[in-house]
Formats: structure tokens, C-alpha cells, sequence
């Protein structure tokens, strides 16, 4: 009777061992494609109240995960080399980069790291987070938009997406004088993942 039951605890050895992988099988884990030039970090905020100023961070990072199966547990974290800032204009950057508002010597990263997302629509969704910039951390809101997904010309498979989302400078430490329309920043975010 202990020979028969054998192979029978065996398979139910087999079958307990892989539940855990048939669990995470649905959760896609993809690598911000910065490295093809597939993803943007960009800023804008108002110019005297005439006109739209932009920017971008040049070098950054980031991984994320969808859940084809429960989209809420699906994460995304990115770093940001502040250092990178790029707003077309040599003198500018410098003076964004320095002690007025960014001061990327004593905090040369910014981060973000979602605590939450919930899509709301068959191409859009909500994800909520923790932004780290100049060493403070508060919450954001990003809204999403799913651009497209599928499989590439090399045998890869990708997810893109872009995002917004406002917050005060303040909230930041950064209260520089800017002007009455000009108190807030506008990040759009567009990223493109590879699977792997």
C-alpha cells in the first residue's frame, strides 16, 4: 500500500511546488526601454503666463509589472539623475539645476515609486504613488492612457504608455518666484517597456 501511494505523493509534491509559478505566471515584468531612446521624462511649466516653457530629464531608469490577470497589482518604480535636466537652454539648465531649484549636487536622484493603480477604462487607468524629489516625498496621481502593446520586429514583446500629472513646486521645496502662473509643473511621462 506505501509503494502505491507513492507516485500519488510525488504528483502532489509536483503539483504544491508549482502553484507559486503558475501564481506569478500571470505578472509581466517589463524594463523601461531608455537604452533605444523608447522613453520620456518631460516637464513644462507656464512662461509669464504666455507661453509653455519644456524640459526633459535625459537619463533615467525604471522597471514595471502588469498583471494580466489582477491589472491592480501591477507596480512601477523609476529613477531620475536630476543632473540630466535639459531645457534647451545651456544657462537655464544651470540655473535649474542649482540651489534655487533643484540642487542636484546634494540630491542627484528623484524617484517614484507607485503605491497604486486601478485602470478605469479600456485604454486608461489611474496610478497612484510616492514622488522623492530634492530628498522631500509626497504623494502623486499620474493618469495613464495605454498606448498600444504587442509583440516587436526582434522577437520581444512591449507595453507603452503615458502619463501626467500636476503638483505645486512648493511641495517640493522649491519656492523660487517664478510668477503668480507658474506655481506648478506638468510632468508627462511616455514610456515604452520591454518584457523579460
Amino acid at each position: 500500500m506505501k509503494i502505491k501511494m507513492l507516485p500519488i505523493a510525488i504528483w502532489c509534491l509536483a503539483v504544491a511546488a508549482a502553484i507559486p509559478a503558475l501564481a506569478t505566471a500571470a505578472v509581466e515584468r517589463y524594463v523601461i526601454d531608455t537604452e533605444g531612446g523608447h522613453a520620456f521624462v518631460q516637464f513644462r511649466v507656464k512662461h509669464l503666463a504666455y507661453s509653455w516653457l519644456y524640459g526633459r530629464f535625459n537619463d533615467f531608469s525604471g522597471t514595471f509589472t502588469y498583471d494580466t490577470e489582477d491589472t491592480s497589482n501591477s507596480k512601477v518604480e523609476v529613477t531620475i539623475d536630476t543632473a540630466s535636466l535639459d531645457s534647451n537652454h545651456a544657462e537655464r539648465d544651470k540655473h535649474l539645476r542649482g540651489k534655487d531649484f533643484l540642487e542636484v549636487d546634494r540630491y542627484p536622484q528623484a524617484s517614484f515609486k507607485s503605491t497604486a493603480y486601478k485602470e478605469t477604462g479600456f485604454n486608461t487607468s489611474v496610478l497612484e504613488g510616492e514622488l522623492t524629489l530634492k530628498g522631500i516625498t509626497k504623494p502623486i496621481t499620474i493618469e495613464v492612457q495605454r498606448i498600444g502593446n504587442g509583440p516587436d520586429p526582434w522577437g520581444g514583446y512591449r507595453r507603452g504608455y503615458q502619463g501626467s500629472t500636476s503638483f505645486a513646486l512648493k511641495d517640493f521645496g522649491i519656492d523660487y518666484n517664478l510668477g503668480p502662473a507658474a506655481r506648478e509643473v506638468e510632468m508627462i511621462l511616455s514610456i515604452e517597456g520591454v518584457r523579460q
